[in-house]
């Protein structure tokens, strides 16, 4: 498969359309392309501003310094998450399994379909800024959520460290399968058309049995004394 790449970038924008308020966003789609196809190690503010097509001040006078646009690219990219999560609960209907599963599937799918902001998402941890923080959060939550639906763990109670540890793995399954998936690694797996439907074959039937394994096991009901055998 060729892995989905984001080619959004500030030249898709009117150069006449900065007046009006869109250079911010045409900087976070110029800094977007640079990072799918860069990675963070390749990101400058000059880059970015060379494909915006204004002058090496522009991004600063914006954001202030690289960081402060990275966090604005990766802020944007934590409330897609959200966004993408909330998505999969709602498909999963009242299911906690399906829920998760689909909040797994909707988490692969934002990873494809925005390599540059999936690849900096993880690597911003110390930027200082309070909105990347509670975007991040948010995210967090609603995957606990779905671990604390499928566990039976009232909001506001402590996860148990095996019920925390359940989490974990459901995340990591999905990050990683995220990123073999932009790597190429199942490239031989999936045909050239129905490349989105051959990817939920492969992660749905994982997902599905981690899941399930999880799902606590409802307790036999005791027979009442002088009940027929």
């Amino acid at each position: 498969m060729s892995t989905p790449r984001n080619r959004t970038s500030a030249a898709d924008v009117p150069r006449d359309a900065y007046h009006h308020g869109a250079l911010r966003e045409a900087l976070i789609a110029a800094a977007e392309a640079v990072l799918a196809e860069r990675g963070l190690e390749g990101f400058s503010l000059r880059e970015v501003a060379r494909r915006s097509g204004v002058s090496p001040a522009a991004p600063a006078h914006h954001f202030g310094d690289a960081e402060g646009l990275l966090a604005a690219v990766a802020t944007l990219a934590f409330d897609g998450l959200t966004a993408a999560l909330k998505a999969g609960d709602e498909r999963g209907g009242s299911d906690p399994v399906a829920q998760l599963r689909e909040q797994g599937l909707g988490y692969v799918g934002f990873a494809l379909k925005h390599p540059g902001r999936f690849g900096l998402m993880f690597r911003c941890e110390g930027y200082k800024s309070e909105a990347l923080a509670q975007s991040g959060r948010a995210a967090y939550g609603v995957l606990e959520a779905g671990v604390r639906r499928l566990c039976r763990v009232l909001e506001g109670a402590e996860l148990t460290p095996a019920q925390q540890q359940s989490l974990l793995a459901i995340w990591s399954v999905v990050h990683g399968f995220a990123h073999l998936a932009l790597a190429g690694q199942f490239d031989s797996l999936l045909p050239a058309r129905g490349r989105e439907a051959a990817l939920r074959g492969l992660l749905a039937p994982l997902l599905e049995q981690q899941l399930q394994a999880l799902r606590p096991v409802r307790p036999l009901r005791r027979r009442r004394l002088g009940a027929e055998k």
